[in-house]
């Protein structure tokens, strides 16, 4: 397995892992629900989920005025190269880090926000100030799924969708254990953390996009995977920062589609840097999330050309849990499956998380590098390979239709 030299990150406590419920034992209850109930359940589950977080983390999370998570005390500034020495700041407020994002002419700074001072205020006031410079918190994006306990060998073998040749595939979240049986003929080039943090997460996006150890396969089985792992086991990790550096990373890197199974709020920092990697011709694919048929979009997956991914069941009914709107572009498997955890085992998952890699890896066989054009044509093409429930058109459930559906592996029960 390949490795590329990691981003140097100063070494935290570990994160204290949140205690809310499972999708799968919310799922489970979900036919007794109304629709009203269910979404208050499931925007309840995410509350949770993020209130758990703070209390564990307080030294460095904090919450946005909307209750979403954020880095406490950091405000982010994106200018382009030449103005980034020239940024007016109000006194006080120094540059904790800076870095130059490849090939899009653009500096991304860290911000320190003084003790005596208002985060929120802050950012206000560099907004009007500065209204040329792109200022936001700097959130905390999180993974969108439910793994069961380690699960024993699938059942049955399906066949895979044949790749026209090997596929790079890039994905941002957390790390993957690249040892694992089902990676052993995939290359995984590994990026963000000094020491490797292999987490059940990121292994098993990775699994469904490049995974083969018959009889489980991902959808681009042997793919090269970039791996950037944007939380190395830090209570700051899916941080905004980081995900900005990992799309530089991946666009110098020549990938041509990205994956991101994490969610969060619209931060307007990271939709510059998606909108500037589509530009270049990079495919964003993300999962729409898992809050529920009414909950308002969460992001990236809503932000303008990313490809919004839902997820299905074996009975290809969308997964109760999803979030829906005009910006899914496609359905995928997303539960009763499995996928590859840490320490060479499986595990069965749910969630838009694991749907979102199955259609990143079908895109990838379609183009080698980024290509506008072929990213397009990607998606158009894959649109018409769709299987279609319900009708022709597309819709807020499902997108385009179902695709990839040979790359579910059931689980051995």
């Amino acid at each position: 397995m390949a490795t590329a030299p990691s981003r140097a990150q100063v070494r935290l406590p570990t994160i204290n892992l949140p205690t809310s419920p499972p999708l799968s034992t919310v799922a489970r209850s979900a036919s007794t629900m109304t629709s009203d109930a269910l979404g208050t359940v499931l925007t309840d589950v995410r509350k949770l989920r993020i209130q758990e977080l703070l209390k564990a983390n307080r030294a460095v999370l904090d919450l946005d005025r909307d209750g979403n998570l954020i880095v406490r005390g950091e405000v982010l500034a994106f200018t382009s190269t030449d103005k980034a020495n020239t940024l007016a700041r109000p006194a006080g407020i120094r540059v904790l880090r800076r870095e130059s994002i490849a090939g899009l002419d653009l500096e991304l700074l860290v911000l320190a926000v003084p003790a005596d001072r208002s985060i929120h205020r802050l950012l206000r006031d560099l907004r009007r100030a500065d209204p040329a410079t792109v200022y936001d918190y700097n959130h905390i994006y999180l993974g969108v799924g439910d793994a069961a306990q380690p699960t024993g060998a699938p059942a049955v073998r399906a066949a895979p969708e044949v790749a026209r040749s090997p596929a790079s595939v890039g994905m941002i979240d957390s790390g993957v254990d690249a040892t694992h049986p089902s990676l052993r003929g995939a290359t995984v080039v590994n990026w963000g953390c000094d020491t490797a943090v292999p987490a059940a997460h990121g292994t098993a996006v990775a699994s469904l996009i490049a995974g083969d150890d018959p009889p489980f396969h991902g959808a681009s089985p042997h793919a090269r995977v970039f791996a950037a792992d944007v939380f190395c086991g830090r209570p700051t990790g899916g941080a905004v920062d980081a995900m900005a550096s990992a799309l530089g990373w991946l666009l110098g890197s020549a990938v041509p589609v990205v994956n991101v199974s994490l969610v969060g709020p619209r931060n307007a920092g990271l939709q510059m840097m998606i909108a500037r990697v589509q530009a270049a011709g990079q495919v964003v694919v993300a999962a729409v999330g898992n809050d529920g048929p009414a909950a308002p979009p969460l992001y990236p997956a809503a932000y303008p050309g990313v490809v919004g991914v839902t997820g299905v069941d074996a009975k290809r009914h969308v997964l109760l849990e999803a979030n829906r709107g005009s910006h899914v572009g496609f359905a995928a498997p997303g539960a009763d499956m499995i996928a590859a955890t840490v320490g060479g085992g499986y595990q069965e998952v749910r969630g838009t998380s694991y749907a979102a890699p199955i259609v990143a890896g079908l895109l990838a066989d379609w183009c080698t590098k980024p290509d506008p054009g072929c990213g397009a044509r990607a998606v158009e093409a894959l649109s018409e390979r769709a299987i279609r429930v319900g009708g022709r058109d597309k819709d807020s459930a499902r997108g385009f239709g179902l695709v990839g559906e040979a790359v579910r592996t059931a689980p051995n029960k």
